[in-house]
């Protein structure tokens, strides 16, 4: 049965060119947009090198902070204190570690000036993060507790800094200090915000005093990555967390309560926009799903006109099909699977104009590090709004014809 709506929908298809390629062109524009979001956000959040282990890795980025007077802090803020204090001190994960955000930085070498990002870091970094080094190796626990001036940095900071040439063992100067370069790793995207930097340096050079306590952090920020052993132990290190925070001290004495957890990327985010400390994904969801609605509505508006007049010039097969006693339900069905067939093929025709489109964006490196592909998570998520388009653009013209008469569908479906 299918295999005869197919070739319906093929035969309807080449009836009117025109009207075919209106809807195949506004199918595939509007799924090629949100193909292409689909691709941005998969490729920002997703298990991408080097964070291939974001199925058991959780964080402590964001927070909220009410102050005494009731007003609100937000974002990264969190001292190296209160991440050595209240989640270092954690026993669930099997690791944790403790990493500013980059901090931009301007160096001369010659003539030449270098924009670089540096991250202070922990030897546990290493460890949570799968790095493909191309020179070298990471620096270890020893090496991060004896401060040592040594430096991991990327393909593109040697390639600027070194001119490409082999370099471990080398000196890089970086924040008025000499390091000795013990590694080189391949480029990470600066939309790969936790991990991303040029060059690497043990905690212990920041500037900032690690142990002051405060609540509240400096420039750039900081950060936790916590390593599940398994995903399922995920409630138990939150229940661990919340439970640390239960005394929480205040050593600024200006707030008063601290809204935070440990967390996906999605939950840090849903925590932020709705303040609550479970961080649900599921209402962000909700809004992500009825903004993609939204968005489809005026296509499939234009969709459904169009519909309607296709069901239109097929009034005498309706109206004789019902007359040998084919059910509404039967007609409502198959001219729904018929419109679905159209929109998986306008969603075909938008995966590879996006094919395309991504291959120009990664060509131009406009985001550079950043290699945008259509996986398999894309291509199945592609063909799901595809569905969904389909449906809501066909069951309200089947739904129409297959509620008239037969003897009034024969005559055009005017009275």
């Amino acid at each position: 049965m299918l295999l005869n709506y197919l070739k319906i929908a093929l035969k309807v298809m080449t009836r009117h060119k025109l009207f075919t390629f209106i809807s195949l062109f506004g199918i595939s524009f509007t799924l090629l947009i949100l193909v292409l979001i689909t691709s941005a956000l998969d490729h920002t959040f997703g298990p991408y090198y080097p964070e291939t282990k974001l199925d058991r890795t959780l964080s402590v980025t964001m927070g909220s902070l009410t102050s005494e007077s009731n007003g609100n802090s937000s974002g990264p803020l969190f001292s190296p204190w209160f991440f050595n204090k209240y989640v270092k001190s954690m026993k669930t994960p099997e690791l944790i570690s403790l990493s500013s955000f980059h901090n931009p930085l301007q160096v001369f070498k010659g003539e030449r000036k270098i924009n670089m990002g540096l991250k202070y870091t922990d030897s546990e970094f290493w460890e949570i993060l799968e790095f493909d080094f191309l020179e070298g190796k990471p620096f270890n626990k020893q090496q991060e507790e004896n401060i040592e001036h040594v430096a991991v940095i990327n393909e593109r900071l040697r390639n600027e800094y070194f001119d490409g040439f082999p370099c471990v063992g080398e000196y890089i100067e970086a924040d008025g200090e000499n390091y000795r370069v013990i590694g080189v790793v391949k480029n990470v995207s600066i939309l790969r915000i936790m991990p991303y930097a040029d060059i690497w340096i043990p905690l212990g050079h920041t500037k900032t005093d690690l142990y002051k306590p405060s609540i509240t952090g400096t420039f750039p920020g900081w950060f936790s990555m916590l390593l599940a052993h398994e995903k399922k132990d995920f409630p138990k290190i939150q229940s661990e967390l919340l439970k640390n925070l239960e005394n929480i001290e205040f050593p600024e004495g200006r707030f008063k309560s601290l809204l935070t957890n440990a967390s996906t990327y999605g939950e840090a985010l849903a925590r932020q926009i709705f303040k609550k400390e479970e961080g649900n994904i599921r209402p962000f969801m909700l809004i992500l799903f009825s903004l993609m609605t939204i968005f489809m509505i005026l296509p499939a508006v234009n969709l459904v006109n169009i519909n309607m007049s296709r069901i239109m010039e097929r009034s005498s097969e309706i109206g004789i099909r019902k007359s040998f006693g084919a059910s509404s339900i039967t007609l409502v069905i198959q001219f729904i699977i018929e419109n679905i067939i159209v929109t998986i093929i306008g969603g075909l025709l938008s995966l590879l104009l996006a094919a395309i489109i991504l291959v120009l964006v990664n060509q131009s490196q406009i985001i550079p590090d950043m290699t945008f592909t259509l996986n398999f998570r894309i291509f199945i998520t592609s063909m799901l709004i595809a569905v969904f388009f389909g449906f809501i653009s066909g069951v309200y013209p089947a739904i129409r014809m297959s509620r008239l008469q037969p003897a009034e569908i024969i005559q055009g479906g005017n009275k």
